[in-house]
């Protein structure tokens, strides 16, 4: 009786009798308020705990959200599925505890009856038995020679265990096996690594976020506002007072919003959608601007070259449009055989680099020409992280999806490759800091992290990780200080990675300075 009152006194203690509340350090918000809240008010800020807010925006009723319409493709990763019942749980947990595996549901010490040779079992405990002992030499050579031929292959072992899997054949290619082959990349640590903060400063909740690799929904402008893209609509967040405003709305159920960019400088935003239509609007005025075409098919990646704005589509073209004439289309370059997923142009205004589902990275020259000057064919799959360092001239940072997983850098006037890492995992984004010399890349399975890189040397400075899904793509904030995740768990998660230097430098000798727009938003 000793030993039960042990064991109740036991479970008293360890029961928990509350739930756990999480740190509530970390603001939160919603780029869907719902109509049930208080919205004379700007301060939207919710607790980790609280749950998600539904799609409308002011006084339309919540909708349920639909999963089936993303056009996302379904994951042909096989998920591990655990079982239902009780039995099924204990079972797998007495294994663990065991430090043996499972064998496919079946009993280990059960002989699989398919794979057994009853009538040769039944035949060897027969002629065992039998006394060769008065049988000589010769006879016994025959008896051996004669078993070999009537009974070809190993019978060594009678009863079979577990069914061998069957052979591949010659040259047969494991695709998952890059899949489950991933993880963080084995790069060296860079020497007086700095103390970057391995917490988002600040959550955005995005309801029904398109988990699909190839699309661009967001964008931060240089007037400090974030352009979002959920599903058929696209809605502004002011990072300075933190309210929100729909822009826009799909009315066709179907289509949805496949990619934003805004203008350089004003309040012009460039739209894709999934019927190959790109629009302008007038963010300050929430109107349409104009509609172009160009596409038979969703336009992907926008970027914009003071007034001509770059489309790339999944017809596998890039569309040039200059946005001040009538006759818009200005430029059409094919030379990608699919989907044109990476977009952006050079820091001298003329030269432009597409990465595309084909795997290869083209660079086009703006004048005239509508061939690529140069291809890019190392990487192994889709290319969507492209990106120019800001500070020296006609270099360019590319890196593929999740057959790839390496991070590449060319010098475009000799075709060079610079730099060349493994980083272990797909690269869906690329942003650099010409302050601190570095960059970021976000990543996908299976660890879902921004990684911070010092350049040239490409040695980690740091991993961030909160995300529960992979990283579709990265946005700095104008002032370069802040970089935004967007990912496939439906959140933003804005990270204080590049602090100014004056700032960094005031705020050790304790002098106060006067705060940036973007510091009093996300403080």
């Amino acid at each position: 009786m000793s030993h039960f009152a042990f064991e109740q006194q036991l479970s008293d203690a360890v029961r928990m009798d509350s739930s756990l509340h999480l740190s509530n350090s970390i603001r939160r918000q919603s780029l869907k308020p719902s109509n049930r809240l208080n919205m004379s008010g700007v301060n939207l800020n919710r607790s980790r705990s609280a749950s998600r807010l539904s799609p409308s925006l002011l006084s339309h009723p919540a909708k349920p959200l639909c999963r089936s319409k993303s056009p996302a493709r379904r994951s042909k990763t096989p998920t591990r599925l655990s079982s239902t019942s009780g039995i099924g749980n204990l079972s797998n947990i007495s294994n663990q505890a065991n430090g043996r595996k499972s064998q496919g549901g079946a009993d280990r010490f059960i002989p699989n009856r398919s794979t057994t040779d009853m009538e040769f079992a039944q035949h060897s405990l027969i002629t065992d038995n039998e006394d060769t002992d008065s049988m000589s030499a010769t006879d016994l050579e025959k008896r051996k020679l004669m078993e070999e031929n009537l009974n070809p292959g190993d019978h060594s072992r009678i009863l079979s265990f577990k069914t061998k899997a069957p052979a591949a054949k010659e040259g047969h290619l494991n695709n998952m096996k890059v899949l489950y082959s991933t993880g963080k990349p084995a790069a060296p640590k860079a020497a007086n690594t700095r103390t970057v903060p391995t917490t988002p400063e600040k959550i955005l909740d995005a309801p029904d976020m398109l988990n699909d690799f190839y699309l661009h929904l967001m964008d931060w402008s240089s007037l400090n506002h974030m352009a979002v893209a959920l599903s058929a609509g696209v809605y502004i967040w002011n990072a300075a007072d933190g309210t929100i405003v729909q822009l826009c709305q799909r009315e066709v159920e179907e289509e949805y919003v496949s990619s934003v960019a805004w203008i350089k400088q004003g309040n012009v935003l460039g739209v894709g959608d999934s019927q190959g239509t790109v629009q302008l609007w007038d963010v300050a005025s929430s109107k349409l601007i104009r509609s172009m075409g160009g596409h038979s098919d969703r336009v992907g990646c926008l970027d914009w070259n003071q007034h001509i704005l770059a489309s790339g589509g999944r017809d596998g073209a890039v569309v040039l449009h200059d946005v001040r004439v009538a006759q818009h289309q200005v430029g059409r370059l094919e030379g990608h055989q699919q989907e044109v997923c990476g977009l952006t142009w050079a820091g001298d205004g003329r030269t432009l680099a597409s990465g595309g589902n084909d795997n290869c990275v083209q660079l086009w020259d703006w004048g005239g020409r509508d061939t690529p000057l140069h291809t890019i064919t190392a990487h192994q799959s889709a290319v969507k992280a492209v990106s120019w360092c800001p500070w020296q001239s006609g270099v360019l940072a590319t890196a593929g999806g999740t057959v790839d997983r390496t991070i590449r850098v060319w010098n475009t006037s000799t075709m060079t490759q610079l730099q060349s890492l493994d980083t272990g995992s797909q690269v869906s984004s690329i942003a650099w800091n010409s302050e601190y010399k570095e960059m970021v890349t976000g990543h996908g399975f299976s660890h879902n992290q921004l990684t911070v890189w010092r350049y040239p040397s490409m040695t980690k400075v740091a991993d961030l990780t909160g995300h529960t899904s992979r990283v579709l793509l990265l946005a700095t904030s104008p002032d370069s200080s802040t970089v935004a995740s967007v990912a496939a768990d439906e959140t933003i998660r804005l990270w204080k990675i590049w602090p100014g230097m004056k700032e960094k430098k005031m705020t050790k000798t304790g002098k106060s300075h006067p705060v940036s727009m973007l510091a009093q938003s996300i403080r």
